[in-house]
């Protein structure tokens, strides 16, 4: 696994169907490295700290790969790198491979697999569309957030190294089908 883009987001408010919505899921590429913290990603604006941000979802990592599935269903949106609310697009992470607790070194950090991530209303918002949230649960392409263990830079190019890997424990895409029964 590798990092495509670091991907960060701004507070910015919309107006759907005459609801006011504050979100942070419009991230954007950016250029340098991002500093991953205990809770959160420097410089990135989570708006709901009680579905994202903290320590077990300090980071939203999400494949480069899955975009095509949605592309081919959603032509329509404006494709850009972030687009899933991902702060790190990665170019192969694969939600059935890994298993709650694998470990991996990334730039300067160590991080841990930690949960599935489960759409909500702002992932439609993003997309203009809200079938993309249906879309989103029938499939196992969720992204994974991580747990930071060692805080640090990371930056387009690096590689995730797996220094632990728990293949007994459940891996993100069974945590993910359980949640939706």
């Amino acid at each position: 696994m590798k990092i495509i883009s670091t991907n960060i987001g701004e507070r910015k408010e919309i107006d759907w169907k005459g609801k006011k919505i504050t979100t942070g899921i419009f991230k954007y590429p950016v250029n340098q490295p991002i500093f991953l913290d205990v809770e959160t990603v420097k410089e990135d604006t989570i708006c709901d700290r009680k579905y994202h941000g903290g320590i077990d979802q300090a980071v939203y990592g999400y494949s480069l790969k899955h975009y095509e599935y949605f592309k081919e269903r959603f032509p329509e949106a404006d494709w850009q790198l972030g687009m899933f609310g991902e702060n790190l697009t990665i170019d192969d992470l694969d939600e059935t491979q890994l298993h709650v607790g694998d470990t991996f070194q990334v730039g300067e950090c160590i991080v841990e697999v930690t949960k599935p991530r489960q759409p909500c209303i702002k992932l439609g918002v993003r997309f203009n569309n809200m079938k993309v949230v249906k879309e989103f649960w029938n499939t196992s392409m969720c992204g994974v957030y991580f747990k930071i263990l060692q805080t640090g830079n990371v930056k387009t190019g690096d590689e995730f190294k797996q220094l632990k890997s728990y293949p007994e424990n459940p891996t993100i895409a069974e945590v993910y089908e359980t949640k939706k029964s």
